[in-house]
């Protein structure tokens, strides 16, 4: 089987793209290369370089590659940015992959695993967060991946389609030869190790008075492996007709095909500090800033639609997580 992977070179494609090939696939990686790196494509993978909205492209690769499947990893990530430019992430996140979706159609590959994201919750209104919570997101970057996996459930609804929408959690540590860079960088734990090296004066928390133990806000972090491995289930479930969505006159329900991917269970800022004070063994400097507008005291998922269909995560401990991206980093500076 053929699978491409768009955004293949970034960080959490480039691993899928690793664990696809490990598992026996061809790997097809299609991506610009505006944030991903070319060294981290895989060596058994094939590179082409190109623009998720360039339909007649993608739709060659298709029947070039005879290609049986899509993974689409391929977005702007940043927040902040998508606060200050609604437009791009719009346009990149939502708009583009229109195309994508019609090359699939065109070349009759009905098989689509979403990258997608815990942003689409917005602010919980219970935690641990499961599928069917509300879907309200507060930011353009959480709702152009909602516009998108709304295209994908009506897509399947009239061609067909089949897809799983994977909403993740915070994706994080490294494997051995792959890990995070960003840039700019605004995920914690990477964010962390760059005070710990050094690289910066201190790492900003942001608002110390939450309703948490203490008082830092409480995430859900998920090691790059085990997300990875989570894609090759939900496409094999895919070849089971297991996304398809039935026929109707209402609209899709958006928490079918959906799955979190997280650990369920939650560690504070204070704590992810305190694990890369332990694991590197130098201390983190640290500066109080004020809270960020709509950020909820705790994001935790619940996973247990993606357990039940066979996944096992290997590294749920914190201090594991924290020691793979330490390895990776330490040896890329030589350190």
């Amino acid at each position: 089987m053929s699978i491409l992977v768009t955004g293949g070179a970034g960080y959490i494609g480039a691993i899928t793209a690793e664990v696809l090939l490990d598992q026996g696939y061809e790997v097809v990686v299609y991506d610009n290369l505006a944030h991903g790196n070319r060294d981290a494509v895989p060596a058994g993978a094939h590179f082409e370089p190109g623009d998720v909205s360039d339909r007649d492209k993608i739709e060659a690769l298709l029947r070039r590659y005879q290609v049986t499947g899509v993974m689409h990893f391929a977005a702007w990530i940043e927040v902040g940015e998508s606060m200050r430019d609604p437009g791009k992430y719009l346009s990149n996140n939502f708009s583009a992959p229109l195309a994508l979706l019609e090359a699939m159609r065109r070349a009759e590959v009905r098989e689509f695993v979403l990258s997608s994201t815990a942003a689409v919750y917005g602010l919980p209104e219970s935690v641990p967060i499961r599928e069917n919570a509300p879907l309200r997101p507060i930011n353009p970057y959480g709702l152009s991946k909602l516009m998108l996996e709304t295209a994908l459930a009506w897509q399947a609804r009239s061609h067909g389609l089949r897809y799983a929408a994977l909403r993740y959690f915070n994706a994080s540590g490294a494997t051995r030869e792959r890990g995070e860079r960003h840039e700019p960088e605004s995920h914690l734990i990477p964010l962390v190790l760059e005070a710990a090296l050094g690289r910066r004066p201190a790492i900003e928390i942001y608002g110390d008075d939450y309703d948490t133990p203490d008082g830092t806000c409480i995430r859900d972090y998920i090691h790059v492996q085990d997300l990875a491995e989570a894609h090759v289930i939900a496409l094999r479930q895919l070849g089971h007709n297991a996304g398809s969505e039935p026929a109707g006159s209402t609209a899709p329900d958006l928490a079918r095909c959906a799955y979190n991917l997280g650990n369920g269970r939650g560690f504070s800022v204070r704590e992810v500090i305190a694990a890369v004070e332990r694991v590197s063994g130098r201390r983190v400097p640290v500066r109080v800033a004020p809270r960020r507008p709509g950020d909820p005291a705790r994001l935790i998922a619940a996973a247990e639609k993606m357990l039940s269909a066979g996944w096992q995560p290997r590294y749920s401990d914190l201090e594991v997580i924290v020691e793979t991206a330490w390895r990776w980093r330490s040896a890329r500076e030589g350190r």
